[in-house]
Parts: C-alpha cells; structure tokens; sequence
C-alpha cells in the first residue's frame, strides 16, 4: 500500500497504547540495553494488542522481533572484524527474519522495498541540496562540541577510515530499510500518518543514540527520523530517503574523520574553538 493511504486495519485507543508500548521498549531494550525492563514494556504492549486486535498483535510481533534482535548486543560503533562481522550478521536479521516473518503474519506485501516510487521533484531536488547544506553545518558543531565523535573509534590510517566510511554508509541504507520500510510501514497499517510516524522515530532515535549520538544527539536525530517518514510517505521512495541519508552520512564520515584528524578534511566553519 502507498505509505500516506488510509489505515488498512485501524485499531483503537487500546491498540495504540499497544503500539506505543511496543514502540517505547526499544528505549530499554537498545537504547539503555535494559534487557528485561524491555522485554516487560514489550509483552505488555503485545499482550494488549492481542486482547483487543489479533492482526494487530501479528503486526507488532513482526516488528518485536526485530527490536529483540536488536538487542542481543552492544550496538555501538565497532570497526574491528569481529565488531563488522557482528553488525552485519545482526542488522541484516533484523531486516530479513521480520520482512519474511511479515509475509507470513501479515500479508504477503506488508513491507516492500520501492527503490524508485514516484518521480523526483524540482522541490526534492532542492532538498537534497539543502541536506548537504544543514549537514555541513550542524554536524561538526555537534560531534566535536559535545565530544559526541568520541563514540566511534578513532580512525588513522587508510584501512581504518575506509572500514568508517563502509560502516557509515551500511548503517545508513540499514536505518531505511528497518526504521522505515519494515517497523514505519507496517504502523501505517494500524495508524495515521503522524502515529505512526512518532511511533517510528522513537525506535530509530533509540538506534542512534546506541550508535552513538549521545548527549544533545536527539535533538537532531529526532527531526530526521520524522522528516524521514514523512518523506517516505509522501513519495513512496526507498532511493529517496536513501540518498537523502547517505548525503547526510557523507557529512557524519566526514567530521569524524575530521575530529579524529584535525588535519584532514579540514573545511568545516561551525566547529567550536
């Protein structure tokens, strides 16, 4: 279904409470890595939805057991091979258990990947340029003001800053693939756009703030989780949001290369003296 249509199956008061529980858990379960406390949040959230909606509960289970894969580990950046090796192995799970598992449960068109969704406008054109613009400024003013940077690893030589930039990058095409096409998609089943859009955001942020976007990281990550989903609901284009992110990330691998070596890529204005 295009993401901006109306609710296939809306659910009431108490399902959304449901689906708020279940969004929310991601906070203990990944954010805080507050295993258990999430685990409650998370069975409470779908045992309401299955007292009152059992396409409901089908839906969150799908998205609960990505969340759960997610938390199996320590989710901040990690560039050594066993760090790489184990991003993959749980990233890509949480991608492809849910979106099989959603076939199943739900239906067989629940989560689609549209790559190319409606034609690009003049608008989305300019916004692209606009993302580098914000990035450009905002980011280093972030990372290397709150000493945010210092959550990845610091990088030096060739093989260290190209397994950065692999990483940025992969993450970033992941973030769209999960947040979006998989965990916003299928609230928009239940919800309105706005739910289930807020719905979305919470576990995204909970995402980035594991990965590494601490202190007043949420006040960025927060509107580029809502822009991101309203985005994909207006266009129904995975390429879209998708070079809007690595735009976005193009700057991330940038200032914390920069952070790391004052010496390198050294074009930013806004960094703090």
């Amino acid at each position: 279904m295009p993401a901006a249509g109306t609710p296939i199956t809306p659910t009431g008061r108490v399902g959304v409470v449901g689906m708020a529980l279940t969004s929310a858990s991601a906070v203990p379960l990944i954010a805080l890595q507050q295993f258990w406390l999430g685990v409650v949040a998370l069975g409470f959230g779908l045992g309401l939805a299955l007292w009152v909606d059992r396409v409901l509960a089908r839906t969150l289970a799908v998205v609960a057991v990505g969340l759960l894969i997610l938390s199996a580990t320590s989710l901040e950046a990690d560039l050594t091979d066993l760090g790489m090796l184990r991003f993959t192995l749980v990233l890509g799970g949480a991608v492809v258990l849910p979106t099989l598992l959603s076939r199943w449960l739900v239906a067989a068109d629940a989560v689609r990947f549209p790559v190319r969704g409606r034609r690009w406008t003049r608008t989305q054109w300019w916004y692209l340029a606009a993302v580098i613009v914000i990035a450009y400024l905002l980011l280093p003013f972030y990372f290397v003001g709150s000493g945010a940077y210092a959550n990845w690893p610091a990088v030096a030589t060739a093989n260290e800053i190209g397994r950065l930039f692999v990483g940025v990058n992969a993450v970033g095409i992941w973030d769209e693939l999960f947040f979006i096409c998989i965990v916003f998609t299928l609230f928009r089943r239940h919800v309105g756009l706005r739910s289930a859009n807020v719905l979305q955001a919470i576990v995204f942020v909970s995402f980035l703030w594991e990965l590494g976007y601490r202190s007043w990281g949420p006040l960025l990550t927060i509107p580029f989780a809502l822009v991101q989903g309203w985005i994909f609901a207006t266009t129904a284009s995975l390429g879209y949001v998708v070079t809007v992110h690595l735009l976005f990330d193009a700057i991330v691998f940038a200032v914390l290369v920069h952070a790391h070596n004052p010496h390198l890529f050294d074009v930013f204005v806004t960094i703090p003296a």
